[in-house]
């Protein structure tokens, strides 16, 4: 019997993304990987029975597998090597909507076929953190705010953006891309009239560090203004429509209606 060994076959970090059926028994699927950023994988006979990686490729898998990276079409999977999964985020539906919706973000910001292990690894810890019992919907500002450089969109979360000044009060202005002192007012008849601690989460969410965060803990009135202004910054600056964000906000409907 002879044996065909890929010698173009290596290991690899990767967290899955995205899956989708291809074809009868075939399936592709999309790894953001430490070493060679986000790739399409096609994966023979993934849906015939007794299929020896399925578990592998369950989503919200993440570990090390084992490959051909190719710099350009579909890449190849051989096998998964020390593989684990998201246990928590698989089984409950909320978590699930949320940790999605940050793959999508991760999807359309970054560019396939780039390495970015700085992301990957927040990436990595946002979805231990949601995992692992840490609020959702924190996590998913954090990431929405730090995601807008990747858009082309750069809020001034520090200082005042026309002044370029530290102040006492600001506001959120969308004609001056990002936070104006209180003498700026009137400057911007439109800005968004944010309280501070509104403007406050949004300065300390554009500047902690993911990978660090211990505990931060937001009020239900504040995380309702939070979610208005992001979502403001996104349709208007970003114009980015994902389908798993509508999905989250059916989702948030459903559990306001419910309590």
């Amino acid at each position: 019997m002879i044996f065909v060994v890929n010698t173009k076959s290596k290991l690899f970090h990767g967290i899955l993304i995205y899956r989708k059926n291809y074809r009868e028994n075939d399936m592709l699927v999309k790894f953001f990987t430490a070493e060679a950023g986000k790739k399409m994988f096609f994966v023979r006979g993934a849906n015939r029975p007794k299929f020896k990686m399925i578990s592998d490729i369950l989503p919200f898998s993440y570990g090390t597998y084992e490959g051909e990276l190719r710099g350009n079409g579909l890449s190849y999977i051989d096998s998964g090597g020390s593989v684990k999964h998201f246990d928590q985020i698989s089984e409950d539906i909320y978590l699930n909507g949320y940790a999605t919706y940050l793959m999508g973000l991760i999807d359309a910001a970054l560019p396939d076929n780039v390495p970015n292990k700085i992301w990957f690894d927040k990436l990595f810890y946002a979805l231990n953190l949601i995992n692992n019992g840490f609020d959702a919907e924190i996590i998913t500002n954090i990431f929405e705010i730090q995601l807008l450089p990747l858009f082309g969109v750069a809020p001034d979360f520090k200082n005042c953006t026309v002044c370029h000044e530290e102040h006492q009060i600001y506001d959120y202005s969308e004609k001056f891309g990002g936070l104006i002192g209180e003498q700026e007012f009137a400057h911007d008849s439109h800005r968004m009239h944010l309280d501070q601690r509104t403007i406050y989460y949004l300065r300390l969410f554009s500047a902690v560090d993911i990978t660090k965060i211990n505990n931060i803990k937001v009020n239900r009135v504040t995380k309702q203004k939070l979610r208005q202004v992001i979502d403001k910054i996104y349709d208007n600056s970003v114009g980015l429509n994902l389908k798993s964000k509508k999905f989250l906000d059916q989702m948030n409907s459903w559990k306001i209606k419910l309590n």
